[in-house]
């Protein structure tokens, strides 16, 4: 049974559930993404993934600041009304929906939520779990309510997370779950064999917070498990930092080392690999880096370029 459908997601991670759905013959009557947002300071405009598949595929685009107060949010239920859709399937839209859109559809608001509910609600479910050192994660589609993230689940699918994986690395295998789990769960509500499963309190409930910028800045008097965890669940977005010599260095990548060091956490412990030593006196390797203004590389490549001092400290601003 295809359906009637419109869709509500804006980052990457939203587009594969879109594309799958089209695909598999629903009619995607419009998409609702975040209005449009400036970028480097103003100087261009910057449009959301799934806007931009949308536009590319002819599907009408509303771009409303709220749905829950406001003329933007009344012009949003009257066309959700007018509409009429079966389902309105919402994957990272970045807004909460309130009780009128809510109860809207005939089939419901499906959310696909990454995490092992009742885990990980909230806003940043990959970046999080990686960086609490998880081992595994899931992709849940779940019966939209008034909660943040606490609806029935009807499907789950399990991800094991290893010790090297990165939160895009992560993102990717749960953005194509995603796509597949969406789809089989209108087949299953449209035939009626949907089971709806109140979230297991077996987990202590747990929120996924924003990611703040002040964060990606490397605290290396951290333990080196936990500097390690930070800079692969940030990679590539929002990616982390240090400073050098007072100039700003993105940390895209590092490794855990069997180096250990006596010296003062943030300092260089070897010049030749870039590795800097931790709270827990455990190095870890900087392997790719980004000096401001410069070009993304391995560290090696970087390490040409900029010869490190023995006792250089990183941090501060």
């Amino acid at each position: 049974m295809n359906m009637r459908l419109v869709f509500m997601g804006t980052p990457e991670f939203s587009v594969n559930t879109l594309e799958v759905l089209k695909e598999v013959g629903n009619e995607i009557c419009a998409v609702f993404t975040q209005p449009d947002k400036p970028k480097n300071r103003g100087k261009q405009i910057m449009t959301s993934p799934v806007k931009d598949f949308a536009v590319a595929n002819d599907i009408p685009v509303y771009q409303p600041r709220s749905l829950r107060k406001g003329e933007d949010a009344e012009e949003s239920l009257r066309v959700l009304r007018e509409i009429n859709p079966d389902a309105i399937i919402v994957v990272a839209y970045g807004q909460i929906l309130p009780k009128e859109i809510l109860e809207l559809p005939r089939y419901g608001c499906i959310n696909a939520h990454a995490s092992l509910l009742p885990k990980y609600r909230g806003a940043a479910p990959i970046q999080r779990c990686i960086q609490d050192g998880e081992t595994e994660t899931s992709l849940c589609t779940m019966m939209m309510d008034e909660g943040l993230d606490t609806g029935d689940i009807i499907m789950r699918r399990d991800v094991v997370i290893t010790p090297e994986m990165t939160g895009t690395e992560l993102a990717g295998i749960l953005s194509k779950i995603s796509g597949e789990l969406v789809a089989e769960t209108l087949v299953r509500l449209g035939n009626g064999t949907a089971v709806r499963s109140a979230q297991t309190y077996c987990r202590e409930p747990s929120y996924a917070q924003m990611i703040t910028k002040e964060e990606l800045n490397i605290d290396f008097t951290q333990p080196a498990k936990r500097v390690y965890d930070l800079i692969r669940a940030m990679a590539d977005v929002p990616c982390c930092y240090t400073f050098l010599d007072g100039k700003r260095l993105k940390v895209y990548r590092s490794r855990l080392t069997e180096l250990t060091s006596g010296l003062p956490a943030g300092t260089v412990a070897d010049v030749k690999t870039f590795s800097v030593v931790c709270g827990d006196g455990v190095c870890v390797e900087l392997t790719e880096v980004q000096p401001e203004g410069g070009k993304r590389m391995p560290t090696d490549a970087f390490l040409r370029g900029k010869k490190l001092s023995e006792g250089t400290v990183l941090g501060g601003k």
